[in-house]
């Protein structure tokens, strides 16, 4: 079946012949006749299969005719993250170039007086993430009550980021007869309960589930240590080591690590850009923008990026952390060997991930094998710097590089054994000085009248002498007082003062 046996328009049909389309895809060729029908359509596919263009093509058939009116969008599409309301915005643009149709994006990271300027002008396309666009309607800029046709794309990535009470909020302020398209990967019992509250007798599109990988893509694991620098050494040995690397994707599963690898990876002299959340939206399309013009050849990104980006000549992807839902591997995965070109996906597994990997193999239904040759890490210059800050002070805590222990023991001192410690301080401790030591040999002959006579009430002192020594200077008060009997200048001046007794006594 060609795209002409599905209803579309003369200009619409125009734009696709002009990209080079000629077979619409299976979500495609299901949705699009039912879009047009003017239906409510529940269609269950993951991303990479054409569902942006399922909608995209049958909503410019059916806008080109009516006119939207200033802050009274006609159609509405959300989407979870900005990246892919700017995806979606781009096939608009190409497929709706022969079309004047007043196309809007409203986002975070952009100013609100540049968006609420296109609104005021009308709009007949609303791409929105949930959060800016209720902003804006809770501002009185932006009215929802002439929306005909409403898209919520990727439900199941808005559930995983919390904006499922948004979007129940938003369906709340749209027309109650406006036609609806909900698409998602897989219905958990939240989506269910949206889809059965928000749909009125929905036609429902499925897509299989593509549970395994392109066949065009080699992937294959490389085993790590434990620590954070390991995994950073080994990354850059891959790069430098990897075969045909036109570009790659690297994946972290946290913000701050994608921080931390993007650092490192400028430090050794990579040329790279990063892509995650925190960033501002100028930041963020930028570094997308140099990555598929080719300026930057290695980005590194959170799962931000695994999902609807369309980036189509990406020859390697490396998982610098496991994914933790098998899913996102797939997701992943899928972002090289697009469009029946090769690709290679390498996965950085420490021993925590192997459970993640027996979960990503029992989904994809294959073993993923070893790289073959020797990963072992070696130290380069400059990565204790590298280490996080917390690491570091755990290795000094524990007597290695920096700062001297507590207590002023140096990193030699330390690893003495206890007992040895032990006698050194009981020797510093009995040692003379040197003022005290012609006075210490002056009474040396009575020191030795004085042990040989027992002294009354010292039977603990007594027994001392058989207990073995095990490097600990005796209690105080074992300690002989090494004064002649009758002198008392070892005592202190306020015991020596005259007893005054009452008067009268």
């Amino acid at each position: 079946m060609s795209f002409s046996n599905l209803g579309l328009s003369e200009k619409v049909l125009a734009a696709v012949a002009a990209t080079g389309y000629t077979t619409p895809t299976p979500i495609q060729e299901q949705a699009i006749p039912h879009v047009l029908a003017r239906k409510d359509v529940l269609g269950i596919a993951q991303t990479g299969t054409g569902k942006t263009a399922a909608f995209v093509l049958p909503m410019l058939t059916i806008l080109e005719k009516g006119r939207a009116r200033a802050r009274m969008p006609r159609t509405l599409i959300l989407e979870p993250t900005r990246e892919l309301a700017a995806q979606v915005k781009e096939n608009f643009d190409r497929y709706g170039a022969g079309q004047k149709l007043n196309v809007a994006l409203l986002i975070g990271g952009v100013s609100f007086g540049d968006q609420d300027a296109k609104l005021t002008r009308g709009v007949d396309v609303l791409i929105a993430t949930p959060g800016r666009l209720l902003d804006h309607t809770e501002r009185g800029g932006l009215l929802l009550t002439g929306v005909e046709l409403l898209v919520i794309d990727e439900a199941d990535r808005m559930l995983d980021m919390g904006f499922i009470p948004d979007i129940e909020r938003v369906c709340k302020l749209v027309p109650f007869t406006r036609q609806t398209l909900f698409f998602t990967a897989t219905l958990p019992p939240e989506i269910r309960r949206i889809t059965e509250t928000f749909l009125h007798n929905p036609q429902k599109v499925e897509v299989s589930k593509p549970a395994t990988t392109a066949v065009t893509v080699t992937q294959s694991q490389v085993p790590a240590g434990r620590e954070a620098h390991e995994k950073r050494e080994l990354l850059r040995r891959l790069l430098r080591e990897a075969k045909d690397l036109k570009n790659a994707i690297i994946f972290c599963n946290r913000k701050r690590e994608v921080a931390i690898v993007h650092k490192s990876l400028q430090k050794h002299g990579f040329s790279v850009g990063a892509l995650h959340g925190d960033m501002d939206q100028p930041a963020r399309m930028a570094a997308l923008e140099q990555f598929r013009k080719g300026e930057l050849p290695l980005l590194v990104a959170s799962d931000v990026a695994a999902r609807g980006l369309d980036i189509p000549e990406v020859s390697h992807v490396f998982n610098f952390d496991v994914p933790h839902h098998p899913d996102d591997y797939v997701h992943r995965v899928g972002r090289t060997g697009r469009a029946g070109r090769t690709g290679t996906a390498i996965s950085i597994v420490t021993p925590l991930d192997q459970k993640s990997m027996v979960a990503i193999e029992k989904l994809i239904g294959q073993s993923i094998p070893r790289a073959e040759g020797d990963y072992e890490v070696h130290a380069e210059a400059g990565d204790a710097a590298e280490r996080p800050r917390e690491q570091r002070g755990r290795e000094r805590s524990r007597g290695g590089r920096g700062k001297p222990q507590r207590g002023g023991r140096d990193r030699e001192r330390s690893h003495e054994p206890r007992e040895a410690r032990g006698e050194a301080r009981h020797a510093s401790e009995t040692r003379p000085s040197a003022e005290a030591r012609p006075a210490r040999e002056a009474r040396a002959p009575r020191e030795a009248r004085q042990s040989s006579e027992p002294r009354h009430g010292s039977r603990q002192q007594a027994n001392a002498s058989h207990v073995p020594s095990i490097g600990r200077p005796e209690p105080r008060r074992q300690r002989e007082v090494d004064t002649e009997p009758g002198d008392h200048s070892h005592l202190p001046a306020f015991l020596l003062r005259p007893v005054r007794s009452p008067a009268g006594a």
